[in-house]
């Protein structure tokens, strides 16, 4: 096989990653919280997966040009992204829909473009302007079903995805300007690490059950292992390759294909309801977010 045309395959791979497995993590992590407290399975999947890239990243540790302040900033990034970020999520999704929760998280673009408004009065482009209007009335319609936010819980768990995306958001802010590793491995080692002990902590402080390993269903642990190999190791390497030989707004369209999946496999696997207001609601939503991310393309451009 020639070079030009393993590349190609490369790229084909690592798409079908972030659009598939991206969208299916969510399916694997309410399999998981049948049987697991949220923040004890965040935390199992983050250290696990943390341990692994860092022994694989060994090799090259003569890249790393590590320092305190790098390490630091690699700890603070990974409370933002995976301790609150994925911990949060991980915890609402005791409550709602796999799918629901996934249309919710494809609003990051606009809640990064308003907090680097808010904070930086970086102004708005009159397109980016017609995405948060759009933006808005996707997440209204998705919220205001009472097929599928009737209870508190259920509100609590919307108010916590919200929670999530303003770390989110943050911890992308906070990324750009910070000093970090030049290998992104070891920053991701880094970050999963400390943040598996971070939502162990978490799980500590707010009394988890803990589950005896033996009462484990193979079920469970598979959606475990799914998690760890495919959902943290693989999908996050194909994106940083995708970011590397691809332009950020064709890697973007994850962010429109993960809902999707994710409502899918939800429907189909878990049974959950996709009603027809939750269908208009991702294609107002989405149409929002592809005019924030086509704004911010020609911007650059």
């Amino acid at each position: 096989m020639d070079s030009e045309r393993r590349h190609l395959y490369l790229i084909i791979a690592s798409f079908a990653a972030i659009y598939i497995v991206w969208g299916s993590t969510y399916l694997f992590i309410k399999i998981a919280l049948v049987e697991l407290p949220p923040f004890i399975l965040a935390g199992m999947r983050f250290m696990m997966a943390g341990v692994i890239i860092f022994a694989l990243s060994l090799r090259n540790r003569k890249k790393w040009n590590l320092n305190k302040r790098k390490v630091i900033n690699a700890v603070i990034a990974g409370f933002f992204f995976l301790t609150w970020g994925n911990g949060a999520v991980s915890w609402a999704m005791q409550y709602i829909d796999s799918g629901f929760a996934a249309l919710m998280i494809s609003s990051q673009p606009l809640v990064l473009l308003i907090m680097m408004w808010v904070i930086f009065r970086k102004p708005i482009l009159p397109k980016s302007w017609v995405g948060v209007l759009l933006g808005f009335v996707g997440v209204y319609l998705l919220v205001s079903q009472n097929e599928l936010v009737a209870s508190q819980d259920q509100w609590l768990g919307v108010l916590l995805i919200f929670t999530a995306l303003l770390s989110w958001g943050y911890g992308s802010i906070f990324i750009g300007r910070a000093e970090t590793a030049p290998s992104f491995f070891i920053n991701s080692a880094i970050q999963m690490m400390s943040a598996g002990v971070c939502l162990t902590i978490f799980s500590f402080l707010v009394s988890e059950p803990v589950p005896s390993l033996n009462t484990i269903s193979l079920k469970v642990w598979l959606s475990i292992a799914y998690l760890i190999i495919f959902g943290s190791i693989i999908a996050f390497t194909a994106f940083n390759f995708l970011l590397k030989h691809i332009s950020p707004e064709k890697v973007a369209t994850g962010t429109y294909v993960n809902p999707i999946i994710a409502m899918i496999l939800g429907w189909a696997v878990l049974g959950e309801v996709i009603t027809y207001q939750s269908i208009l609601a991702a294609g107002i939503l989405l149409m929002g977010v592809y005019f924030i991310n086509f704004s911010k393309q020609k911007s650059v451009a």
